[in-house]
Formats: structure tokens, sequence, C-alpha cells
């Protein structure tokens, strides 16, 4: 008779996405920083999302971890002034971080405040050690924007080195029929095709905080990067 003491079976794709989102819902706040010399030193794989102030981000941080008001989502744009850490795995042996940057892009906020607020992004883009992946959110409905292809061009060099990963999560899919959400999606592949090098991990995904579309497969993709990383 075999043995079947141990038991190496890989999980099906719906038990690893199932445990990539219990990974997911472990998200906890840590700590928030103005500047990029108050966030703590780690040697955790940190994920960043960032996006325009109305892309739905924080909404989208809310849903991939099953979490309500993890990340403050506001009816008024542009209210993440900071950058909010959160620290995702067991409490006393954690595994990884989720940064939520500030919003860029939305007009009502006074000049000062986006100066400031594009600064301290683009200081933790350039320069935090700790980042392994990013997480760009474009709504799906306009496609890629100025500003989100000025932010493409800025992560060029990390990405394109293959030392950071990217992800753009096409949102609010769900008001898009599925010949927009196809044609959307081949549209960001390939604007992104332009940015990519042999080292490059790129990805494209349509996602809907509201419909859940593409939670389960952008949780595994998340999980992924971080076993990876270590």
């Amino acid at each position: 008779m075999a043995d079947t003491s141990s038991d190496n079976t890989a999980p099906s794709p719906a038990q690893a996405q199932q445990q990539a989102l219990a990974w997911a819902h472990t998200a906890r706040f840590l700590t928030t920083a103005s500047r990029l010399d108050q966030l703590p030193p780690t040697e955790l794989p940190e994920i960043a999302f960032v996006g325009r102030s109305n892309a739905g981000k924080s909404s989208a941080i809310n849903v991939l971890t099953q979490q309500k008001r993890l990340a403050f989502a506001s009816k008024t744009p542009g209210r993440t002034q900071h950058i909010n850490l959160f620290e995702l795995g067991p409490r006393d042996a954690p595994d990884a971080l989720f940064a939520d940057l500030p919003g860029y892009g939305y007009a009502a906020v006074a000049r000062g405040d986006k100066l400031r607020w594009q600064q301290v992004m683009a200081d933790y883009l350039a320069l935090r050690r700790s980042l392994s992946g990013i997480v760009l959110l474009v709504d799906s409905r306009l496609g890629f924007t100025e500003l989100d292809r000025q932010l493409l061009e800025f992560i060029a060099q990390r990405v394109g080195t293959g030392t950071v990963r990217l992800l753009v999560l096409l949102t609010k899919a769900d008001k898009l029929n599925r010949r927009d959400r196809t044609a959307a999606v081949h549209a960001a592949q390939t604007l992104l095709a332009a940015h990519s090098t042999a080292e490059s991990d790129i990805g494209v995904a349509a996602f809907s905080a509201l419909s859940r579309e593409g939670l389960g497969d952008v949780a595994q993709q998340l999980r992924e990067w971080v076993t990876a990383a270590r």
C-alpha cells in the first residue's frame, strides 16, 4: 500500500485564492507618516497602492482585506494625506506590509498640499528599499490619464529592472459591459508593453470593489509576490 502519511498535493486554484484572501484579511493598521523618514525600516516585502484620488483605491484595499474601514474611503476624494502602512500575517511573525499612498490629481485640493503629497509619494516610490510591488489603480472607464502615464514613467526604472513588480487594476469594471471591459484590458496591456523589459513583472486585471470581480485573483497575485520576495 502506498504511503500517504505526507500529502504534498498543491492546493486547487480555488483553495489558493481562499488561502490568499485569508492572508489579506489579517491586514491591520501599523503606522502613518507624512514623510519617508517617519516610516519604520523593515525587511518585510512592501506592496504599495497608488492611483488617482477618485480611482477607488481605498475601496479596493477594504474589499481585498475584507474590512470595511481599514483604509479610509471617503465620498470626497483626496482625503488620504499620508502614507498608511498595514501589517499582514501572524501578529508575532508578520510577513508583508501594504502601503496606502496619497491619491493624486484631485483638483479641489490646495496646490501646496498637492505638491507636498506628490513629493512624499515620489520619495517613497523612488527610495523605499523594502518596496517589492506596486498596485496602480486606474478607472476602467477613463483608462490611463496623463497623470497615470507620468506615474508609469516615474516607476519605470525600478519596474524595468525587475526589483519591483507592477499590477494595474482597472477599477469599477462593473460599470462596463463585457466588450468594453475586454477593450479596456487590451488597451492597458498595449500601453504597458512599452514599459516592459525581459526583467519586468507587469500584470493587468479588471477589478470591481462592488461586484468583487477579480478579487481572488488579485489576492493570490499579491500573496505570490510576497512569497517570492522572502
